[in-house]
């Protein structure tokens, strides 16, 4: 039975801008709160903005979007204790539900049909100390890691981290997102951005078995669209 409620900041129907499901179309849920404050961050509204919703009623609304792909995202999704029953019913439902999350917090109690894309900080973010580094011990084979470059030295970073802990043979996929350069509206300190073609050179330079990725949605719509 569910209860409880979960404080949102918007649900949206879109294309999936990134992960290994990038150009499907995805029902977003975005729960409002973080506990992090990355440098590059281009949704520092759900840190603040959002109303408590029933997870009866959040699931009802997902559902009647009648779209396979959800995703749940913030903000920080696994700060509320109360998203691990969002995910069991959107499951239990037939729904593939991907968890952005930062990384900063468990992962375990996930429930395990669940992809868990796991954001590792990188140092430009300024919350590289936040990692919980105890996450890669429960690594599915399903889930995917993401690392948003900012700069070279954030590439080295990453590429010791993939190396270090064989983070390719551990999931599905290794995503490399360059930090866009383009972003707008920012209220807490923002970041340059990095050109996506220095990213591409280095990956190619190293034969880093990861995947490149660009935020598709920010090419398609205005990247300071929201709901998109």
């Amino acid at each position: 039975m569910t209860h409880g409620s979960l404080r949102v900041n918007e649900v949206f129907h879109s294309i999936q801008g990134e992960s290994t499901r990038a150009g499907l179309p995805c029902v977003f849920v975005r729960l409002a709160g973080c506990p992090l404050r990355c440098s590059y961050c281009d949704t520092e509204y759900a840190f603040r903005e959002g109303r408590s919703k029933p997870i009866a009623a959040l699931r009802d609304e997902v559902l009647a979007i009648d779209c396979p792909l959800v995703e749940i995202t913030g903000g920080e999704p696994l700060a509320q204790a109360g998203v691990h029953e969002l995910i069991r019913e959107l499951a239990d439902a037939g729904r593939t539900v991907l968890i952005e999350t930062s990384g900063a917090i468990d992962i375990a109690p996930c429930d395990p049909r669940s992809i868990r894309i796991l954001d590792l900080k990188t140092p430009g973010s300024g919350e590289c100390d936040r990692n919980l580094w105890s996450n890669l011990d429960d690594l599915r084979p399903h889930d995917e890691i993401k690392f948003v470059i900012g700069d070279r030295a954030d590439y080295e970073w990453a590429r010791s981290v993939l190396r270090e802990h064989r983070l390719a043979e551990r999931c599905a996929c290794v995503l490399m997102s360059p930090v866009f350069r383009q972003a707008t509206g920012r209220e807490i300190a923002g970041h340059a951005g990095l050109d996506p073609r220095e990213l591409a050179a280095w990956i190619l330079e190293d034969r880093l078995p990861v995947r490149m990725q660009l935020q598709l949605h920010k090419f398609i719509w205005d990247p300071a669209t929201r709901g998109v």
